[in-house]
């Protein structure tokens, strides 16, 4: 068949060249899964290490000042409480912000100040927690998360100063 500007062709797909080509339909990953198979490059092996969960900071201290604001939230509406619930509330919330201070630092002087901000106010938050156990506010079972994760959440930011500390001198 010569070709002239006026020929019409059928669209590629529908040409017959001889060569039949067999459709596959392409499925994702998700569909793989779904159907019970892997896709080759996720096939499981015998030895291969499980994935640890990935450790982010930045949800663990969202986390947290949510978990506080519910606390504040809970407090009895009485002069005492609501001081200590300004209180809690400032310095509860305040190293999830300060956290996104400590990304920007601009030197490692920077960065080591803000990291003691954030532990600093991570200490004053368990102090006014304990406070708030002992003068039983709030039932023991609602504050001792809070309580032990602020307790983690200081060790985290004390051995990253350290750290920090070390790795510029």
């Amino acid at each position: 068949m010569k070709r002239t500007p006026n020929t019409v062709y059928p669209p590629r797909r529908e040409r017959r060249i001889g060569i039949r080509w067999l459709r596959v339909k392409e499925e994702s990953a998700d569909e793989y899964r779904a159907n019970g198979k892997t896709p080759n490059a996720q096939r499981p092996t015998p030895n291969a290490q499980r994935k640890q969960a990935r450790f982010d900071l930045e949800e663990r201290l969202l986390a947290f000042s949510a978990r506080i604001i519910e606390i504040v939230d809970a407090l009895p509406n009485t002069r005492a409480a609501n001081h200590i619930a300004g209180q809690l509330l400032r310095c509860g919330t305040s190293p999830y912000g300060n956290h996104g201070e400590v990304e920007a630092a601009e030197s490692r002087r920077d960065f080591i100040h803000k990291l003691r901000v954030c532990l600093k106010e991570l200490k004053e938050t368990r102090r006014w927690l304990r406070l708030v156990r002992c003068a039983k506010f709030l039932p023991e079972q609602k504050i001792a998360p809070a309580l032990g994760e602020a307790e983690e959440l200081t060790k985290i930011f004390f051995a990253s100063i350290r750290t920090a500390e070390r790795n510029g001198a």
